[in-house]
């Protein structure tokens, strides 16, 4: 189902991007559309090439063909650095936290990668009140558990200001309860920034999704609701099956 809102509020997009490696064609022809404050979810099965077009969205692979531009500015090829510069939060599947320094600590020194000293303060302080990380705010992230880890990392994205937040599958691993809170985190998130957001886990992606993009084989096999992918036939057959 594809949106009829205005083309001016196209955030990001991809024109014929393929990456191949070798004989294979992990991502084949892909014409993608974002709009602004927009949250979309990428599913698929493994190999589907969901992963492979995310690494080329957010600079960790040069596409092999075909353009990405964000905000109609050419991307195709940028470092990570680079696209991260434009307003872009990145969040890979590696952790990237620093686990000798505390929760405040490692928020502050993202805002301040991007402000000054007092504004970094500042940003530091929202960023733990919004995403309600005050009682743990003076732990040392190494002690922390995953999930509160990747909440951390979850707030040093935030406190970049980011108008576009790219996330890699932020559910891995967590608990029930982990993942609730989560899909809140990325709610509010949601409320100032536009997200694209890979993952597996079925009722993860029902929590937080109002579009989804299915891949496979390389290519978008549909996108739509999650209500409408779960109810159509091809959709089962390549990756819900007895999931949905």
């Amino acid at each position: 189902m594809k949106s009829d809102r205005d083309r001016r509020d196209v955030i990001v997009e991809t024109r014929n991007l393929s990456m191949h490696f070798g004989g294979v064609r992990a991502v084949e022809q892909v014409d993608f559309t974002l709009f602004d404050k927009e949250l979309r979810c990428l599913i698929g099965p493994n190999g589907a090439g969901k992963s492979t077009f995310f690494k080329c969205l957010t600079g960790q692979l040069t596409p092999t063909s075909g353009e990405v531009l964000i905000r109609g500015q050419q991307t195709t090829g940028a470092e990570p650095h680079e696209v991260a510069s434009l307003g872009v939060g990145i969040k890979t599947q590696v952790p990237n936290v620093f686990d000798g320094l505390s929760v405040d600590e490692n928020i502050w020194l993202s805002a301040r990668r991007w402000h000054k000293a007092k504004r970094a303060r500042t940003i530091t302080a929202e960023t733990i009140e919004r995403l309600k990380l005050g009682d743990i705010r003076r732990e040392m992230v190494g002690r922390l558990a995953h999930g509160q880890r990747q909440w951390v990392e979850l707030g040093m994205v935030v406190a970049a200001e980011p108008w576009l937040v790219l996330l890699d599958e932020p559910a891995a691993g967590m608990t029930h309860e982990e993942t609730a809170r989560t899909a809140e985190l990325i709610k509010e998130i949601n409320t100032q920034a536009a997200l694209i957001v890979v993952e597996h886990d079925m009722q993860f992606i029902r929590m937080i999704s109002q579009q989804v993009t299915v891949f496979h084989e390389g290519q978008i096999l549909m996108e739509d609701t999650m209500e409408a992918i779960s109810n159509d036939k091809r959709a089962r057959e390549v990756y819900l099956g007895n999931r949905a």
